[in-house]
């Protein structure tokens, strides 16, 4: 089997080259040669392709950008604290609304309120 016609071992599909979106964060960094499955979608990139992808997020800012953090208290809530890298990217000042909704039992969206 060529290895263009390298089959999904997801699904059993088959891969053909495309060019794919990739995106960091929700952020598309543009569209990249890829093997993509005809059947499940799934995508592979060349390590020339990841390098080209990383060095994009880098020159954006998105390169780093998740960090761990704990759980605090103030009074009787939670808080949770965001770093100065996501704070900035997300443009968040204090005083600014934000929602925080649940998303499943393992996920909580904060999505910054429009002025």
């Amino acid at each position: 089997m060529a290895e263009d016609e390298m089959q999904c071992w997801e699904c059993n599909g088959r891969y053909s080259y495309k060019m794919a979106d990739f995106s960091v964060y929700g952020i598309s960094l543009g569209k990249f040669r890829a093997k993509v499955c005809n059947k499940c979608g799934d995508k592979v990139f060349s390590e020339e392709v990841s390098d080209q992808m990383d060095k994009i997020a880098k020159q954006r800012g998105l390169w780093g950008l998740e960090a761990k953090t704990k759980i605090g208290k103030v009074g009787n809530a939670l808080d949770v604290k965001i770093n100065t890298k996501i704070a900035k990217f997300c443009d968040l000042k204090k005083g600014r609304e934000v929602s925080v909704r649940p998303e499943g039992k393992n996920r909580i969206l904060i999505e910054v309120v429009a002025a």
